[in-house]
Parts: structure tokens; sequence; C-alpha cells
């Protein structure tokens, strides 16, 4: 960066240039395998009976852009709005583990909204996801775990950035129009970590409001609004605003050179739960327990090893984590989660139905305590002790240390695949889920976006 140039000039310049440039295979592969999860995970999140949006959209307005597995079609920056809620409302969309991203919920329905718009091909697509992701990780980067100390998701308050990036490949954007955007997203970003107070689905809206401002910050800049160029590094400016981090600007300065150069895409994590990421490692040590013969009739006590930045989402205030007031609350309940395991070996999407009033999971979520774990490596790793005594006496101590399917136990194709399948198939039926993931497996081929997003609508 030279000295003066303002860093969303920087930023700017260095994703139009990724319009052009050859991308390794490694990062082709993770775009296809993190659009097609999802696709699939927004699909099962639209049908959802307490979906975050209810069956009528008609309030949302009306458009040509299409709406995972609703009829209605809504304006492009409103369907991004949508795709981005249903995405992100299970719990069950991918995460960039350094950053604490949740990069596809934002992404992915800013690119299929605006390369629908534009009839975009499927080679466009796949960079404008990349450049979008790579972005919305470096902003992660700049302070991880930063926005969180401050009580701010991070997909949330970062997310209008990296859509606005995706946007801008997808158009006839400039690079003075981008700057502009960018610092339009400054005023856009929001959304805070109050809903684990009530349960409040908000949350889920968190990435497509992400979404939604991305796009419209885009068309906004090139409809003639003007956004501050210093929105990163102005004393008033996103650094300052949404993180208590002093050396944050400083620090995106230093990652910015790495845009293109250096892959994030590759190291994000699928999730195999329908939950927060944090509980995600100890649910896997339960597995292993009971693998090993461990039945939930002979534990005693559990206690779980969280690391600190963890704590607050899964394990703060814990009497109201031990009797969460919804299913949906219960997506951040370390305790009830864990008990779901332990008791009967899985916790899919259909088993949080009902989760929160279940006398025999809430029975063993309450011989669960929690202790903080300093030195556990979070951020940059989402790792899990559990200490488990039998009623017999017998102890265990088991550590995960790290989440499968992070950059360190990636989960293979076949899995991702398998999931997909999971959760597009009850949604737009076998034939349709084929055709999608033909489709985006080979989508540098793709002539026309609208080819892919015509069958991601409700089955007519």
């Amino acid at each position: 960066m030279s000295a003066g140039r303002p860093l969303a000039a920087e930023l700017a310049e260095r994703a139009l240039a990724l319009r052009d440039a050859p991308l390794p295979e490694p990062v082709v592969r993770a775009v296809r395998e993190h659009l097609l999860d999802a696709i699939g995970v927004g699909l099962a999140g639209s049908a959802m009976a307490s979906s975050p949006l209810g069956p009528e959209l008609g309030a949302l307005g009306t458009g040509d852009g299409t709406v995972l597995g609703r009829a209605g079609r809504l304006a492009p920056a409103v369907a991004a709005l949508a795709n981005g809620t249903f995405v992100h409302s299970m719990e069950f969309d991918d995460t960039h583990v350094p950053s604490v991203v949740h990069g596809s919920a934002v992404i992915v329905p800013a690119a299929l909204a605006v390369a629908e718009r534009e009839g975009a091909d499927g080679d466009a697509l796949l960079r404008a996801i990349a450049a979008g992701w790579e972005t919305l990780v470096l902003l992660g980067l700049a302070s991880p775990g930063g926005f969180q100390e401050a009580g701010f998701q991070t997909v949330a308050v970062a997310g209008p950035f990296g859509a606005a990036v995706t946007a801008a490949l997808l158009t006839a954007t400039d690079h003075a129009t981008l700057v502009r955007a960018l610092g339009i997203c400054g005023s856009q970003a929001s959304g805070t970590f109050a809903f684990l107070s009530d349960a409040s689905t908000v949350k889920a809206m968190h990435a497509g409001w992400a979404a939604h401002a991305g796009v419209l910050a885009v068309d906004l800049a090139r409809a003639g609004v003007t956004g501050p160029a210093a929105v990163f590094e102005d004393r008033f400016g996103f650094f300052a605003s949404y993180t208590r981090d002093a050396g944050a600007a400083g620090r995106f300065a230093g990652l910015l050179p790495r845009l293109g150069e250096r892959w994030a895409l590759p190291e994000a994590a699928f999730k195999r739960y329908p939950c927060c990421h944090y509980v995600h490692p100890f649910l896997e040590a339960a597995e292993e327990l009971r693998a090993a013969g461990l039945t939930a009739d002979r534990i005693a006590s559990v206690v779980c090893h969280v690391p600190a930045g963890a704590a607050p989402i899964v394990c703060e205030p814990w009497d109201q984590k031990l009797a969460p007031m919804s299913d949906h609350e219960a997506r951040w309940s370390l305790p009830v989660c864990l008990a779901q395991v332990l008791l009967r070996g899985r916790l899919s999407p259909a088993d949080v139905t009902g989760i929160a009033t279940d006398a025999d999971v809430l029975a063993l979520a309450a011989r669960i305590r929690w202790e903080p774990w300093p030195d556990a490596g979070f951020p940059e790793r989402f790792a899990a002790r559990i200490e488990v005594e039998e009623t017999g006496g017998a102890r265990h101590d088991l550590t995960i240390d790290d989440v499968r399917g992070s950059a360190s136990r990636p989960l293979p194709t076949a899995d991702v695949h398998a999931k997909f399948r999971a959760n597009a198939e009850p949604v737009v039926g076998r034939e349709r889920a084929e055709r999608i993931l033909t489709l985006v497996e080979d989508l540098p081929a793709l002539a026309d976006s609208r080819d892919l997003t015509a069958l991601l609508g409700a089955p007519r």
C-alpha cells in the first residue's frame, strides 16, 4: 500500500484484478464445493417449519430474483437478503475458522442474485465468489475475535464489503465506483449478538442483510451515491467502530497484499452438525466416546473445557443454556447439543426439532458443566476437551485438537455431496438435485448462470 492511499482503494484494485487472473485449481474446487453446500443448506433452511421467513414473502416486494425453495421472486438485492437468511438459518453453513466468518451465507446469495440479473457465465460467478470470500476472510483476520468481543457478529458487519466485491466483479463496475461502494458498506454494517438473550431469529438475517447491503451498495455507487474512501482506517471508520482493537486497520493493510496471492477459501470448514460451530468439536468427542462403548446411562458427570473466546456464545449464561427457550436457541447451547449426541449419537436437522423440550436430553445436559480453557488456540482452531466420569467411577479424558472439516482435517468431496443431497432432495427432488450438482461441478463451463438459478426455486 502506498503512503496515504486509502485501504478501500487498495482492496478495490486487487479485487477487480481477479476478474481475469488465473485461479489455482484448489480454489476452483473449493468454490464449487462451498457453492453447492450453501445451495443445499439454503434449500433446507427455506423449507423449515420454523424458518425465520414465513411462507409468504409478498411483504418484501416482487422482482426477477430467484428465492431458494420458494415460488415467489424478489428484486435481486432482496432475493440475496432472503437467500442469505435461509442459508444461515439452520447454523449449518460453512466457516473459515481463523477469521470466524460464515462466508458462503453472504457471498453465495449475493453472487447468485447479481449473476442471475446480469446473465453472467459460470467462470464469472466462480471468480466473484472467490474474490468476495477472500475479502471477507481478510477483514476477519484483521481482528480475530475482535468483532465478537465488541458484541458484533463478524459476518454481519464485515459481510457487506465481501458482498460488494462479489457484486462488482459481476457488473461493469470500475475501480472508483467500487471504492465508493465500499465506503457505502460502512454505513450498512450491522448485527449484534443481542439475539442470544431471547432466542431471536434475526441472527439468521445477519448474513442475508450483509448480502443485500453489498449488492445494494454497488448499485447505489453506480447511481451516484458516494461513500468515504477511508472507510476502514478513519477514526470513525469500520475497525474503530466495530472492534476494540487499535491495530486492526494496520493489520488489514498488511494482509491486503495477499489478496489473490494466498488463498483462504480452500481452508474453510464445512459443518457436520446444524448448530454453532464452536460446539462441533465437543460433539465429535461425544461420538468417539460412544464409539468406544460409553452409553448415556453410565454418565455421572461431564466437564467441558471451552476456549475462552467461544464460551460467551455457547456457555453463558449457563442456566439459560441448560433450558433454551426454543429449538432455535438450542443451536447455541453446548450442554443441550452435547447431551443429544451423548444420548443418541447424532445431531441432524431433524433432531433439532423438539430438542429444547426433550426431557431426556435436558436431564443429561444438567449433568454437564464447563470450565474455561485459556490456551486452546482459539480462534485459529476450534478445539474441545471433555472429561467424563461414569457412575462406577471410571473416567475418560478426550481432546479434539481441531474440528473436522477444517483445513487440518478436510471433509472429502463425497461427504460434501452427500450433505448436499440430504439437504436438497427433500425440497427439490432427487432429479433436480442431481442437475444442480452437475452444473456446479462443471461451473467454469456454464454459459449462463440463469441455467443454474432456474433450478433453485420451488419445483413447478
